[in-house]
């Protein structure tokens, strides 16, 4: 029988003979062969390297099955840092650890140079290998890119053995190992197939003149060459176009190309260059910069309108490139703030963001808002550059909620709070008293304009008339009666509509009796006070026009003199000024002002007599603005809002306040109260903690509402933090008592600054604080306190707030030292051996306790420890035995005592210090029998300190000495090896374990055992290969998607079949071919269709059909494009 090969003694062996020795020998893997490089002539440009790329890979052509190797060098001069290289295959599909085990990548730098070297290798190429790639370098903010193709050719020569097409996939693998390849076989059978055709089927009898054509034309232009020059038979047009291999030639017109593709941020500047060969030639391209030879395009400012394809064309030659405009985050630079309004007010809620026509979302309550609902809600969108806006024309109680708006880069929300309109009186129906023939005028002033009302006369609803007028300009509402007559006598109303008011005032008629009177008549005062509150009072509101006529009677007529106070008042022109009238005498203001406020005295004389009447005129205003307006404390979310009355009232009592609030920053005022608050202190709630806020008062009385208050000082909403837990007492003496706790529940926004701790005497309410700054950590010792008291100990928690409520002890701590015995509270781990390495750290912490402090003693073997080796170090709790570097005359028992007076406790610590055992003594082969060996030993002379555990056997070959491991952690002297090969003559050696693990040199037998060649003959078993050919199955079917309109989508979905089928992609039952919004991968039966920004346009039936030589298979889904509103 032949001696097998070595190789087939590996595929052979058992798991068991994988070489485990301590220091196997490595064997570097052969260096794989790498493809010739193109030529030069082949480049797609011929450029020279420019940039940052100092060598781009060049475009390769390699039979199948074989290694290439793709070389790429980055002048690292040109980066601000290191970069990061990536392989694509196509545009998109990145190569990666995931892409297979015969693609690998390297990358080397050489820091004198400062140049990186990245490669690529290709192991056993085959034909899916074929097609373009690209090579992406970025570093910070340089990026730049450059396009290689691989073309693979089939080899022409059929070998004969059909079995040497069946490969294995991956490299380094043994001759089972991998799946299977039968990419080799189906080629050779089709250039077997392709010899047998006849050369005219190949050209499909066509002139090599169209040919040339179809070379050099675009694959858009296919369709109509093929109309033009009668080819019917399309399909195997484009079969023999990719069979057919196109000569790059060297371009005459460009020097340097554009790049593949550009990436840019939206909003930056981005430069397009070309350089070519002669600056003579005409370029065809947008507004460009000419620098020597170099052609370039500027982009300013880059939109979405620019991703697009860009062409640069000189006479006949083209080259192309893509530009990608990258969309940046939106964010939220003004959000949005809380509102408060009335029913029918016009509400705009504004949010600004980073970016101008940015898409965003709005929506109420969490449900969204868009422009279709807008119809029947009654509010609409606007977009004022970065600003956008939700407008309510007249808001509702409806739309009272929050609203919240969402960015692809944050969010923000506020609250929008509607509240009924209070319909507020500023000027009252003022009772008239009015001659015969004179005109009555009532006017009433309310606050919204838009509010209409109506007039009633003793209950009975007021129609204009010849004499009668009703009018509303504004806020004024004014009925006007002329020629008044003894029946218009009555009380007039009006009431506003919509609202529980009314204004009332009476119409009081005089009644002018004309006596015959002789001649000589001494002057007499007729006065009519209307609106008085008191004898000859007149109240008048500021700023309302106030006309006092006085009827004078006299023969003869009466000289008329006005005195205010003292002083002879005769002005006849401006703001107050005297009217003077056969009958009767005028004092008018117009504009009533606080000074206007006075006794006015009116003198009548002739040579009959005098008469005098005096009116006092008293003016009412608004309120002065409260004062002194303060925050005196704050909570969580509550504030005590105090201020002063205003120290001028308006001439009318006060009747109440309105409180406002705003956030620190912000222009919006909340109102706090609709309803008057008579109090001068108000706590205000629901406010956030942590938040800045201001507020402000105003005065309210008859009259009107004040000017606001000057704004408080900014102030925060904090709570202090809740009651310390868990306040023990740790230790006491006979001055001392040390406390300690645990930091309150909740703490909050103002955070914890530290606490304070206060005692009492028993029976006594006096607190004394033990410490006058707060102490941060959880515990704290009292000194100083009275030997035997009986004493009460509390903590507080302070912070920017206050202090919290205290935790208080239950119960009085007698101030007195407590004495307790000695004892040691051995650790677990120390209550049997201890076990330990040689060199490493002994480092023991025991705890003890002991009132007063107990002395504390080690020894070994009752002598006192060795101080140069062991350090001891004890406190009032503990004690630490510290050894740098254990050795093995550590080892022993260690006694502890710690003694108080009489008292003592004492503890023994078992330390062991082991290290790895010494090899197994004699080891020798005792029996040979067929493919057997007995092997025998004896036990280590040193055990390391530690019992051995076992042994691991180890088997090599005289030839080879090559070790594999035969049997772990045996733990008898002897073993029996089986399985040995026939022919070979064998060493074995015995490591010997412990607790520590091997032991560092193995025991080597002396001799070998030599196993005898016998007459056994090999009878392998039949095999019947498997058919693994099936029909194409979906594993995983389309799902139907709905996706945004902008956003990239992908379509997955996973078949299996063999052989591999073919997958085409159709929408709405059309083959989708290379159109670049598309991209079509397929994964090991995973296929992803990827669709690059979808448009509403893009939206319909994908369907993926897989087919093979048994049958097809067809999966569909349904996409919907929605556009963002």
């Amino acid at each position: 029988m032949p001696v097998p090969k070595p190789a087939a003694k590996k595929s052979a062996a058992k798991a068991k003979d994988v070489p485990k020795a301590p220091d196997p020998a490595k064997e570097a893997p052969p260096a794989s062969p790498s493809a010739e490089p193109a030529p030069e002539d082949q480049s797609p440009t011929a450029e020279e390297p420019a940039g940052i790329f100092l060598k781009k890979p060049e475009t390769v052509s390699v039979e199948t099955g074989k290694d290439v190797v793709i070389t790429a060098r980055v002048n690292g001069k040109e980066l601000p840092g290191k970069p990061a290289i990536k392989w694509f295959k196509g545009k998109w599909l990145e190569l990666g650890s995931k892409s297979g085990a015969r693609f690998s990548f390297k990358e080397t730098h050489d820091p004198q140079s400062n140049v990186y070297t990245a490669e690529l290798h290709i192991g056993k190429v085959v034909v899916g290998d074929r097609g373009d790639y690209r090579c992406e370098v970025k570093a910070k903010d340089a990026c730049d890119s450059c396009s290689f193709n691989i073309d693979v050719e089939v080899p022409s020569q059929d070998s004969g053995n059909i079995l040497e097409s069946f490969k294995r996939s991956g490299e380094g693998k043994s001759e089972d190992a991998g799946e299977l390849d039968f990419s080799g076989l189906l080629k050779k059978r089709e250039v077997v197939e392709e010899k047998k055709k006849k050369k005219d089927e190949d050209d499909l009898g066509l002139p090599p003149e169209v040919w040339e054509l179809l070379k050099g034309a675009k694959k858009s232009e296919y369709e109509r060459i093929a109309f033009q020059y009668g080819i019917t038979d399309l399909r195997g047009m484009l079969k023999r176009l990719k069979k057919v291999k196109v000569e790059v030639k060297k371009s005459a017109a460009f020097t340097k190309k554009l790049d593949p593709a550009y990436q840019v941020d939206k909003g930056n500047k981005i430069k397009l260059v070309v350089e070519i060969s002669d600056p003579d030639l005409p370029l065809k391209w947008y507004v460009f910069e000419n620098v020597g030879k170099k052609r370039i395009l500027t982009i300013n400012k880059c939109t979405l309108a620019d991703d697009a394809a860009y062409e640069v064309a000189i006479k006949d030659e083209k080259c192309f490139t893509e530009l990608f405009v990258k969309e940046p985050p939106v964010l939220i630079v003004t959000p949005l703030e809380d509102q408060q309004v009335f029913v029918g007010d016009r509400v705009e809620m504004v949010v600004e963001v980073s970016e101008e026509g940015a898409q965003l979302m709005w929506m109420k309550d969490g449900v969204e808002m868009t422009r279709e609902d807008s119809y029947k809600a009654r509010y609409r969108f606007k977009k004022d550059g970065k600003r956008h806006l939700l407008i309510f024309s007249e808001v509702s109680q409806d739309d009272m909620g929050r609203y919240k708006v969402l960015t692809n880069g944050g969010q923000c929300e506020a609250e929008l709070i509607v509240e009924e309109k209070q319909l507020e009186v500023l000027q009252d129906i003022a009772d008239l008293t009015v001659k015969a023939s004179e005109q009555a005028v009532f006017t009433c002033e309310v606050s919204d304009e838009k509010v209409t009302g109506k007039w009633y006369k003793n209950g009975v609803e007021v129609r204009p008339s010849k004499r009668i007028t009703i009018s509303h300009k504004g806020r004024m509402h004014k009925l006007v009666i002329d020629d008044v007559r003894p029946e218009d006598e009555a009380d007039y109303t009006f009431v506003p509509d919509g609202f529980a008011l009314t204004l009332s005032a009476k119409l009081n008629f005089l009644e002018i009796k004309i006596d015959y009177v002789p001649k000589q008549e001494p002057p007499k005062i007729h006065l009519d006070c209307s609106g008085k509150t008191s004898e000859n009072t007149i109240v008048v509101v500021a700023g309302n026009k106030l006309r006092l006529d006085v009827a004078i009677t006299g023969e003869p007529p009466p000289t008329v003199t006005w005195l205010k106070g003292d002083q002879v008042f005769a002005e006849t022109e401006g703001r107050t000024h005297v009217e003077q009238r056969p009958d009767s005498s005028s004092f008018v203001i117009e504009g009533a002002e606080r000074s206007d406020e006075a006794k006015y005295t009116i003198k009548v004389t002739n040579p009959v007599g005098e008469d005098t009447a005096s009116i006092f005129v008293k003016v009412v205003d608004v309120p002065d603005p409260p004062e002194a307006v303060r925050i005196t404390s704050v909570g969580e979310d509550w504030a005590i809002l105090v201020w002063e009355p205003p120290k001028y009232d308006g001439g009318q009592p006060v009747t109440g306040y309105l409180m406002e609030r705003k956030k620190k920053g912000s222009q919006r005022w909340m109102k706090l109260n609709f309803e008057v608050f008579t109090e001068t202190t108000y706590e205000s709630t629901r406010m956030i903690e942590g938040v800045l806020y201001e507020m402000r008062v105003f005065a309210v009385n008859a009259i009107g509402v004040s000017q606001p208050s000057t704004n408080t000082k900014p102030f925060m909403p904090i709570a202090p933090t809740s009651e310390p837990l868990h306040l023990t007492v740790e230790d006491v003496t006979d001055t001392t008592t040390t406390l300690k706790w645990r930091p309150p529940d909740r703490i909050g926004a103002g955070g914890i600054d530290g606490y304070l701790v206060e005692y009492c005497l028993e029976g006594s309410e006096a607190w004394v604080a033990a410490n006058s700054e707060p102490v941060e950590r959880c515990g704290f010792t009292v000194k100083d306190l009275p030997t035997g008291a009986r004493i009460l100990f509390r903590v507080v928690g302070v912070n920017i707030a206050g202090r919290s409520e205290p935790a208080t002890l239950v119960q009085p701590v007698t101030i007195r030292e407590i004495v307790q015995q000695p004892k040691i509270r051995l650790p677990r781990h120390l209550r049997q051996t201890y076990i330990r390495r040689v060199g490493e750290q002994l480092n023991l912490l025991i705890p003890f306790q002991g009132k007063p402090r107990p002395q504390v003693a080690w020894t070994k073997g009752g002598a006192p420890l060795d101080t140069s080796r062991i350090h001891i170090r004890t406190s009032d709790v503990d004690t630490v035995f510290f050894v740098r570097q254990a050795a093995r005359s550590d080892s022993g028992e260690y006694e502890l005592s710690v003694q108080i007076e009489n008292m003592r406790d004492t503890a023994t610590i078992r330390i062991r210090v082991v290290e790895k055992a010494g090899p197994a003594e004699n080891v020798m082969v005792k029996e040979v029998w067929g493919t057997n060996a007995l092997v025998e030993w004896q036990p280590p002379k040193d055990d390391g300190n530690s019992e051995v555990t076992g042994y691991f056997i180890q088997k090599a070959d005289k030839k080879t000495m090559e070790w594999f491991t035969v049997y772990e952690h045996s733990r008898p002297t002897r073993c029996t090896v089986s399985d040995l090969i026939i022919g070979n003559e064998y060493y074995f050696r015995v490591f010997s374990e412990n607790i520590c693990g091997l032991s560092d040199s193995p025991g080597v037998s002396k001799n070998t055992a030599k196993i005898l060649k016998t007459g056994i003959t090999f009878k392998p078993a039949e095999f019947r290969e498997h058919d693994f050919r099936s029909a194409p199955k979906f594993l995983t079917p389309l799902l139907d998607r709905v996706v945004v309109a902008g956003y990239s989508a992908a379509l997955y979905c996973a078949v299996r079949g063999h052989p591999k089928p073919k997958v085409v992609w159709m929408k709405n039952k059309m083959e989708i071919h290379e159109d670049p919004k598309f991209l079509m991968t397929n994964q090991q039966g995973i296929l992803t269709l990827n669709i690059r920004r979808p448009s509403p346009f893009d939206g319909g039936t994908y369907s993926c059909r897989a087919f093979n030589e048994l049958g097809e298979a067809l999966a569909e889904c349904k996409l919907e494009v929605r556009v963002p509103q």
